[in-house]
């Protein structure tokens, strides 16, 4: 462990050799200095308790692979860069290693996000680590390595909630980092498959865990999905996207809330929320952000951090 805090201390550190504050821009409005916020020793608590409480009108903020616009998707210093100014919980993507190593990772292969080319699964951690991440540009940042799962939880530990993408064929790898860093309790899982298969899957270790059913597409079962998962199970969130607000999956939304779930949103694209994504909240936030929160959503995954929890400050709906 005191390896791992140590390498975190070195790659954050490298970051800042781009800024104390992160001044990394790649363009994007996000880009410039993050207020610091503090920190508590009870903020899991606070954050926890407030998620499966649906009496105010708090919205979550989950930021989609990190601050990735100012920072390399699914590094630290995007993670870093989350935490500073206040985010919620930060959606990571998990892969393998060839031994057997959980990092974090969006696609297959390393070629589009680092200086590399191939599969995560073909590469050891040491192999890994001679590449270098780049930043949204495209650009490779020569301090920014692909992290360890340990690495990024041990950094997240007690300060912010994290969404793991990805990690259900790894379930085993991943449950063993997250108690070795002590941060179980933080996680939200996810995935599409249906109550029963998720039960024979997970076991006993359901009852004891986060797990967010998702309703990403339409679905011949719609209604047997949910009803079993709110029934055997009851989640705190759905996850639901939605083309159009004549979609099936946009009307459970009444349905989900009244069960007493919370409802999760994407706004990254517009085929995720009927056209009310994140750049055109960032021209008109009430009509797309505000939009999204008037359906009846009170968890938004976003790639525009920082300007959603603006937003959201000023509509005091935080």
């Amino acid at each position: 462990m005191k390896k791992v805090q140590l390498l975190i201390l070195l790659l954050v550190a490298g970051s800042m050799m781009y800024g104390r504050e992160y001044q990394v821009s790649t363009g994007g409005n996000n880009a410039g200095t993050v207020p610091e916020v503090k920190e508590t020793p009870d903020r899991i608590d606070s954050l926890l308790s407030r998620l499966r409480n649906l009496s105010d009108d708090y919205v979550f903020v989950v930021s989609h692979r990190g601050d990735w616009r100012n920072a390399p998707e699914n590094s630290l210093q995007a993670v870093e860069r989350c935490i500073a100014m206040g985010v919620d919980m930060v959606e990571i993507d998990i892969r393998l290693t060839r031994d057997s190593i959980p990092v974090l990772m969006h696609d297959a292969s390393i070629d589009r996000t680092t200086d590399g080319k191939g599969k995560v699964a073909d590469y050891t951690l040491e192999e890994l680590r001679r590449f270098r991440l780049k930043d949204g540009l495209g650009t490779t940042l020569a301090l920014q390595q692909i992290p360890t799962l340990e690495e990024v939880m041990t950094l997240c530990r007690d300060r912010v909630l994290v969404n793991v993408d990805k990690a259900d064929e790894y379930m085993d790898k991943v449950r063993r980092v997250l108690k070795s860093t002590g941060t179980a309790r933080q996680v939200v899982y996810k995935g599409s498959r249906p109550y029963r298969q998720v039960r024979e899957r997970y076991g006993t270790l359901l009852d004891s865990i986060l797990y967010m059913p998702m309703i990403l597409s339409e679905r011949d079962d719609m209604d047997a999905y949910i009803n079993d998962f709110i029934e055997h199970y009851h989640p705190v969130a759905f996850e639901i996207s939605y083309r159009s607000t004549s979609s099936p999956i946009y009307m459970q939304i009444g349905k989900l809330k009244q069960a007493g779930c919370r409802v999760w949103t994407n706004s990254l694209w517009p085929s995720n929320n009927a056209g009310h994504d994140d750049e055109r909240a960032v021209l008109d936030p009430a009509a797309n952000w505000g939009w999204i929160v008037e359906q009846g959503t009170n968890i938004i995954q976003t790639d525009r951090p920082r300007e959603l929890l603006d937003y959201l400050k000023q509509a005091g709906r935080r």
